[in-house]
């Protein structure tokens, strides 16, 4: 009799998809194919220096995943769960590292035993009026690269207005403010609201002292954007010649052209194991997907814990093991302040901000390190599959999780 392989389809190609599909060649009968609109890998979390121009966030496949590993650039159209098998859009290429089957032939549809859903996320839909026209985006890197041309073709000293404060809006204006331009960040509220009140002033000094404008508060929150200027909710209009965009994101509607069920941002819906609530043969990690409609902090941290337990629970079907419940806690967040400093937010377990934090070059330093060691616990993972742990664990979410089913069991009586 022939060796039987279980082939597994993983769709999409950043930290969760990477390492899920790296952690799966712990099993000689598993065949992986990984499908990637893009032949190389995107260092996400380096985007803001695209914007920036100091880093392009590329890195080789091949230096972060497995060479068992089959890669097919294209882009997945729709997944077929009764088939078992993914459509690509306008058929697909093999690239990078090769070596299992992958189920299918290229150019035509891609079959699976088992699918690991890990679409990511992109930029939300702006529903302020002018913002889709005139604003740019900047969370993929075909966003990124687009915007960095456009502030190429502007002046040195032509206004830049950067329109959201979280994490990624924070990143590129002091990119930009250190580039010597003239930034000014509107923040729609509070700046860098998941940041406890220390680290936030942490970070209002240093995007001072790089020469950055901050509003926040009362009238600072967008009501309408134009090709020159935006209008705040106060009243004022701000001369702009490039406006960023960096509020919110959005994930794929993959997953509900598909037929599966979705949260109400469009994140895949799965329980405890990430595997999907309509079928057990298909599994989500990473941005795009909702365990128990509770979902986690979209980020990097957050990703790879989940992509490594999306393929752990495959090998427990495998195995014929029961595959465990999700246990991710945090640790804190480092936000990059200019390309020298950062503010360190230390946070508890379910990812509350607690009142220490580290700010200026030594938690830039801290920052460095880990933008190095994220691509560095791929690469480990592809050549010792089994190897990544997550040491952080979140008591609070199996009470939360009770809370919640008895919420829900209280409006159904």
């Amino acid at each position: 009799m022939g060796h039987h392989m279980t082939h597994v389809v993983v769709v999409g190609g950043g930290y969760a998809g990477v390492i899920a599909a790296n952690r799966l060649t712990q099993r000689d009968d598993v065949a992986v194919t990984l499908i990637n609109p893009r032949p190389t890998f995107v260092h996400r979390i380096r985007l803001h220096q695209v914007v920036g121009g100091t880093h392009d966030a590329l890195v080789d496949f091949r230096k972060v995943l497995s060479d068992r590993v089959r890669l097919l650039v294209g882009a997945v159209d729709r997944i077929d769960p009764a088939a078992r098998e993914v459509t690509l859009a306008g058929g697909g290429s093999s690239g990078g590292p090769s070596g299992g089957s992958g189920g299918g032939a290229v150019g035509g549809p891609v079959g699976y035993d088992y699918l690991i859903y890990a679409v990511g996320s992109g930029s939300a839909r702006p529903d302020v009026p002018g913002a889709a026209e005139h604003a740019h985006p900047a969370a993929t890197l075909e966003e990124a690269r687009a915007l960095r041309a456009t502030l190429a073709e502007a002046p040195g000293h032509a206004p830049v207005t950067v329109v959201g404060a979280g994490a990624t809006g924070i990143e590129i204006a002091g990119e930009l403010a250190e580039e010597g331009r003239d930034v000014t960040l509107v923040c729609g509220g509070l700046l860098a609201p998941a940041l406890h009140p220390r680290a936030r002033r942490s970070v209002a000094g240093r995007l001072a002292r790089l020469g950055a404008t901050v509003l926040d508060g009362p009238g600072s929150t967008v009501t309408e954007v134009t090709g020159s200027a935006v209008r705040l909710d106060d009243g004022r209009e701000l001369p702009s010649a490039v406006t960023v965009w960096t509020v919110g994101f959005g994930v794929p509607d993959l997953a509900a052209r598909s037929g599966l069920r979705t949260d109400a941002v469009g994140r895949l819906l799965t329980d405890e194991t990430l595997t999907s609530v309509d079928d057990p043969r298909v599994l989500a990690a990473g941005d795009a997907a909702a365990p128990s409609d509770l979902p986690l902090r979209m980020s990097c941290q957050t990703a790879t814990p989940l992509g490594a337990h999306a393929a752990d629970t495959v090998l427990a079907r495998l195995a014929d093991k029961r595959p465990a419940p999700l246990d991710i806690g945090y640790f804190g967040q480092c936000v990059a302040v200019g390309s020298r400093a950062a503010t360190l937010q230390i946070a508890a377990r379910d990812d509350t901000a607690k009142p220490f934090h580290l700010g200026g070059r030594p938690a830039g330093k801290i920052k460095a390190t880990a933008l190095e060691y994220l691509t560095h616990h791929l690469a480990t993972e592809a050549r010792k599959p089994g190897s990544f742990t997550w040491r952080f664990k979140d008591g609070s979410r199996a009470r939360r999780l009770r809370a919640k089913r008895d919420e829900a069991a209280a409006l159904n009586h």
